[in-house]
């Protein structure tokens, strides 16, 4: 398969071009993963693929198939993400996919339904969509997006593959966001990437307006409280987050990469050190192992659940008992 846009994850590509050319491409995937990582780019080039009616390389990004495919026009690619937000992710949805699903293609040999934040259909609507892919036709394929695919119900997890996906090298996705924009200096795109993992989404998005020192900022100062076992002053910081849930993830997500880098003692990759090297000095692996736990379940909060108020008033508490103050 000829992949353009999406990143990284080799091995994955080699698995998925092995389905695709020896025709034993799944009816229902599941692309798990953070946000940012690539699941929906990833899940587009899929659709393109499917549609492309070239008789080399695929997709050849040049037929009349897959131009309306990149464009996001063509009649024969559903697709539908939800919010984020827990249940936003609405049951007539399912059922329009349902009452379309039995019509054949309108121009390709396959009708591909990508579904993006899937973890956020509750328990009704994955039982609904479960019932197209017990038995769907043999025309149609399921592209599903998850944060985690424990937030699935395992009914609906035994009718698919899941593929779970990586960040990509710090160098990959420096190169990436400095070409996309020149105002980004390919070092702090480099430092951006490092800190989250190799998540492209979260690095750009935290580089927007030069949020990423500020952040950054801001982990350092919950790791003060921490230390100084100072409930108020970790109070005070969570309360200068706001309600800003996308400034809430950035921050999150540094914590985790810090915490994690704390807890490993080696290849620092949130490009914090002073602060990783205070964290492992100044508390035991146990707690920094559940100083990720905790950060892991607010990441996991946010995703079931939009209210960014009452994720702001649980950072403190859960880092502060993971921390054991």
């Amino acid at each position: 398969m000829n992949f353009r846009f999406f990143l990284g994850n080799e091995k994955i590509k080699e698995q998925l071009s092995f389905l695709l050319s020896s025709a034993h491409f799944p009816h229902a995937l599941i692309l798990e993963g953070e946000g940012g990582i690539g699941k929906r780019t990833l899940a587009r080039e899929l659709a393109a693929y499917l549609v492309c009616r070239s008789e080399g390389e695929k997709p050849c990004y040049e037929c009349a198939q897959c131009r309306k495919a990149l464009k996001g026009v063509h009649p024969d690619i559903f697709e539908h993400s939800a919010t984020g937000g827990a249940r936003s992710f609405h049951i007539d949805v399912v059922r329009d996919i349902i009452s379309d699903i039995y019509m054949p293609p309108n121009e390709a040999e396959y009708k591909i339904y990508i579904l993006g934040n899937a973890h956020c259909m509750n328990e009704n609507a994955q039982n609904a969509l479960l019932k197209v892919l017990e038995e769907p036709p043999a025309y149609a394929v399921f592209i599903l997006t998850a944060a985690r695919k424990s937030m699935l119900l395992e009914t609906v997890l035994s009718r698919a593959v899941t593929i779970t996906l990586s960040g990509v090298e710090p160098r990959i996705g420096a190169q990436l966001i400095s070409e996309r924009n020149p105002q980004i200096d390919y070092d702090a795109a480099f430092e951006a990437v490092s800190a989250f993992g190799g998540n492209i989404g979260k690095a750009s998005e935290s580089l927007e307006g030069g949020k990423m020192e500020m952040l950054a900022q801001q982990v350092n100062s919950i790791a003060d409280a921490l230390f100084a076992d100072n409930e108020y002053q970790m109070l005070k910081i969570v309360s200068e987050l706001g309600t800003q849930r996308r400034e809430i993830m950035v921050v999150l997500n540094l914590l985790k990469t810090v915490f994690r880098d704390a807890l490993m003692q080696r290849d620092v990759l949130s490009g914090q050190a002073e602060i990783v090297e205070r964290l492992s000095q100044g508390f035991t692996k146990a707690r920094l192992l559940a100083l990720c736990e905790a950060v892991q379940s607010l990441i996991d909060m946010s995703d079931k659940n939009a209210n960014s108020s009452l994720l702001a008033t649980r950072i403190s508490y859960e880092l502060m008992r993971a921390a054991g103050r």
